[in-house]
């Protein structure tokens, strides 16, 4: 038989290639815990990546498969292993891992239309939706690649709203004419996206009015308001706040209730940054600290952090879904599909966002919801945010460790600070930046930082579903051990 061109493989090759790629992943996934959690790269091995040639003729695929086995899969982010507490980056869940071998069988482009990949994302967004307790009736949520784009999706509709209660079309006309300048509010713990979507929108960053915190680093209301106030009378326009749901920073969650009361008061936009920690409001004791998520007029979620669903999958939901249609289809309205007409009574997809071709990112996130199940998903956050706890508790029993900030959720925010320098702030964030450099680089774990009032802190975020206690206790010793050698000023 005739080899077939490339791309193309036949049945049996194919067949041949998957099973030795499966058996590849298999191997590498049951081995990452004995693996070191993060190895750097030397400068040939960035280098032989970086600057390999393409090759005038193709390679064989099991040549490509022997150089991912040997330049790729060693080198890591290191996310996958349960001793890794860096930012907020989950493992893949392995069902979610074959859900993306599936979904790429598929290749459907996910704007619209009347095939499978449509309804299961439909029935993922709304279970999304009632987990976190977000109503479903009249709204809409799609996927997106993350955060960061379901944030531009969701300010884009409230921006839209604005110009609409002021008499104007901010699409036909933009931004360009003398209309008062619209300001968006968050705290000063609000992610660097929101700022991004802002410049995006053409709003600019000077839009952005930045409101204190209190002691626990949550969203200031009474501050808020005087700010919402002052700028209304110097000529401003707010728009819109965005809250926190879980910051990345230390895991707070900004008053939703005393916030959606204001907004609600002042007509403003509320939308809730919840990539991180909205999805917590699953767990029953924790389904208190959210009250007011259910009255946000949008939220953005990523299942791609607590779920595991490997990335990219991020999740914009909107309360008024008519809205969000209004703001971006370009399709005119007697030509659009109603919930009554057209195949299977749904409109498209790409009428409510900023993709038209979108990929199949709903069946990794339909798979591992329904692998989790709905008591699932509250055992894993739960477990985690036992974790945190315990981390806490450990941190706070040694003498050589202080803890920064409260602990919300799964984020625990610390230092290394022994006795004779804890009056010493600068040589106290000196120490710690070479403690966690120190740890990263040895392997054994892994943390990152964040700024408190000032204060270089570590940081450590529990979101692996391995992680366990005696992971928790490697991570405390190796600060200690690391900390104690760089204090006494041995290499």
């Amino acid at each position: 038989m005739t080899t077939p061109p490339p791309p193309a493989l036949d049945p049996e090759h194919f067949r041949r290639l998957a099973h030795e790629t499966v058996d590849l992943v298999a191997d590498y996934l049951a081995g990452v815990p004995e693996r070191p959690v993060f190895r750097p790269m030397t400068p040939a091995e960035r280098a032989a990546l970086m600057q390999e040639p393409l090759g005038a003729a193709g390679l064989d695929p099991e040549a490509l498969l022997h150089r991912v086995r040997s330049a790729v899969l060693p080198h890591a982010m290191g996310n996958g292993h349960p001793r890794f507490f860096g930012w907020v980056n989950s493992p893949p869940a392995p069902i979610g891992v074959l859900a993306d071998f599936l979904a790429a069988a598929m290749n459907p482009s996910c704007a619209g239309g009347d095939h499978a990949a449509i309804y299961v994302e439909r029935a993922a967004v709304r279970w999304l939706m009632e987990l976190i307790g977000f109503p479903t009736a009249g709204s809409m949520g799609l996927l997106a690649s993350g955060g960061s784009a379901a944030t531009l999706i969701a300010l884009a509709a409230a921006r839209h709203r604005a110009a609409s209660d002021d008499g104007w079309n901010v699409r036909r006309d933009g931004l360009q004419g003398a209309r008062a300048p619209l300001v968006l509010y968050l705290s000063d713990e609000g992610h660097s996206c929101l700022q991004k979507a802002a410049e995006l929108l053409g709003l600019g960053s000077e839009a952005i009015h930045r409101v204190s915190t209190d002691a626990e680093h949550r969203m200031d209301v009474s501050s808020l308001r005087a700010a919402v106030a002052a700028d209304r009378a110097g000529g401003k326009r707010p728009f819109a706040v965005a809250a926190s749901a879980g910051t990345v920073g230390t895991g707070a969650i900004d008053p939703l209730d005393e916030l959606a009361d204001l907004c609600a008061a002042e007509r403003l936009w509320l939308h809730v940054d919840g990539a991180y920690g909205a999805l917590a409001a699953a767990v029953p004791t924790h389904r208190a600290r959210y009250a007011g998520l259910a009255r946000a007029d949008s939220v953005a979620l990523d299942p791609h952090k607590w779920l595991s669903v490997p990335v990219e999958c991020g999740a914009v939901l909107v309360r008024d879904g008519g809205l969000l249609r209004s703001a971006f289809s370009l399709v005119p309205d007697y030509l659009r599909t109603e919930m009554d007409r057209g195949f299977g009574g749904l409109p498209w997809y790409s009428e409510f966002g900023i993709q038209q071709t979108r990929g199949f990112r709903a069946l990794k996130l339909w798979m591992t919801l329904q692998h989790l199940g709905r008591a699932g998903v509250g055992d894993l956050i739960a477990r985690h945010l036992a974790l945190a706890r315990h981390l806490a508790a450990r941190v706070d029993a040694a003498p050589d460790l202080e803890r920064l900030a409260p602990v919300e959720l799964s984020i625990v925010c610390f230092r290394y600070a022994p006795a004779d320098l804890r009056s010493d702030e600068a040589a106290l964030d000196l120490l710690n930046k070479r403690v966690m450099q120190a740890v990263q680089e040895a392997g054994d774990v892994f943390l990152t930082q964040t700024t408190l009032s000032g204060r270089f802190a570590l940081r450590a975020c529990v979101l692996h579903y391995a992680t366990t206690e005696a992971d928790v206790a490697a991570l405390v010793d190796a600060v200690r051990a690391t900390g104690a050698r760089l204090a006494s000023g041995r290499q």
